[in-house]
């Protein structure tokens, strides 16, 4: 069987249980918008009452809570977590798996390189990713455009949905480079995930402390943040390029690592 269509088949059921967990907390989250609004209460008065670093914290000083779009890039923050956690899991795992499952023998007796069974493996990685985020785009703005009342928000929504593709995409590729390296191909993925929560940690410590803002070169959760989006300030180029970089030196080590290791089987 082809080995993008085995993937794609494979990660097929994983894929619908990620899609309807993030539509479900969109709905969720755009749900607690609307029992906000219709109790005639001020959601930034509410907030007024609470210390500004427990509001960094979790990301809401920086956005007006009164309007749709504005209780959106909150309940992003949270939405580009579990997005993340899927692509680090999905890119350390699809990498990992052929030696966890002892099926390495069966893969490489074939007449493929294993450059073009990474390759087959990362492509299928990127449709799961590409079709999560349309998934994520849809549901983001019809139900978000429910609630909003004379914002313009298609380009916005593009934009935080493109912000988190690329990050998806680094921390993808950042999984699939911690598994051709590790030894223990069954500890790649928690590997993966640490480093993943330890950046998202480190962009929390940035919300709390503006002394440690020049760390935000080193967490992707910074690079794209939806406070700059939906204020107008849009992408960075800086950051689109650091981003591209991560990449690129993730894939060039995945593919000259895992070329290189010895395969259990």
């Amino acid at each position: 069987m082809n080995i993008f269509t085995r993937e794609m088949k494979a990660n097929r059921k994983p894929l619908i249980l990620w899609g309807i967990s993030i539509v479900a907390m969109i709905s969720g989250g755009m749900g607690k918008f609307a029992a906000y609004t219709n109790s005639g209460e001020s959601i930034n008065d509410m907030l007024d009452i609470l210390p500004k670093s427990l509001l960094n914290v979790y990301g809401i000083s920086s956005f007006d809570l009164s309007t749709a779009i504005g209780f959106y890039g909150v309940l992003f923050l949270y939405l580009i977590l579990i997005a993340t956690v899927y692509a680090v899991m999905l890119g350390a795992n699809i990498i990992a798996k052929e030696e966890k499952d002892k099926t390495t023998e069966f893969l490489f007796v074939k007449p493929v390189s294993r450059s073009k069974v990474i390759t087959s493996k990362l492509f299928a990685v990127l449709l799961n990713i590409i079709i999560l985020n349309i998934v994520t785009f849809i549901a983001s703005f019809v139900i978000v455009n429910h609630f909003n009342v004379g914002n313009a928000i298609l380009t916005d929504m593009i934009m935080l949905i493109m912000g988190m593709f690329i990050t998806q995409l680094i921390f993808m590729c950042i999984g699939a480079l911690v598994a051709s390296v590790s030894k223990n191909p069954k500890a790649a993925t928690s590997t993966a995930i640490g480093i993943l929560l330890i950046t998202f940690m480190i962009s929390m410590l940035i919300n709390m402390n503006d002394k440690l803002e020049n760390l935000k070169y080193i967490t992707p959760f910074k690079y794209f943040g939806a406070e700059s989006i939906i204020s107008g300030k849009g992408m960075d180029l800086v950051f689109i390029t650091l981003s591209m970089v991560i990449i690129a030196i993730s894939l060039a080590g995945t593919y000259r690592f895992y070329n290189k290791r010895d395969l259990r089987v």
